[in-house]
């Protein structure tokens, strides 16, 4: 019910754009969001947005990542800038509504050079 894509191989500095599309039987009012799992690591919270543009970040990702969504089309995108080598990991889409949260296949994230 989540398509994710937009992961790959990127140099420290480098640029990538995730994007997640829901489908059409999740509710748009939500909350979409990212969440990231380094190997060997607890999955952790990157970013998030509502429906009305609430967004959260995680601390070392603001300023470098930016996260945005399309309501119509319910996708949400994670632009991430000057990446760095600790941001090596899978990055998993997530849909919250109504109590359930829906999560994407996870796209691989590779930062090195």
């Amino acid at each position: 019910q989540l398509q994710a894509c937009g992961g790959g191989l990127v140099q420290p500095g480098g640029s990538l754009r995730l994007s997640c599309e829901a489908s059409g039987s999740i509710s748009r009012n939500n909350i979409m969001g990212w969440y990231r799992q380094a190997p060997g690591k607890q999955r952790e919270l990157v970013a998030t947005i509502s429906r009305f543009g609430i967004i959260k970040y995680l601390e070392s990702v603001k300023g470098r990542f930016t996260i945005s969504r399309v309501n119509a089309r319910n996708t949400v995108y994670l632009q991430m800038n000057n990446l760095k080598p600790e941001d090596t990991a899978a990055y998993y889409c997530n849909v919250a509504t109504g109590g359930i949260d829906y999560w994407g296949q996870g796209t691989l994230v590779t930062v090195s050079s």
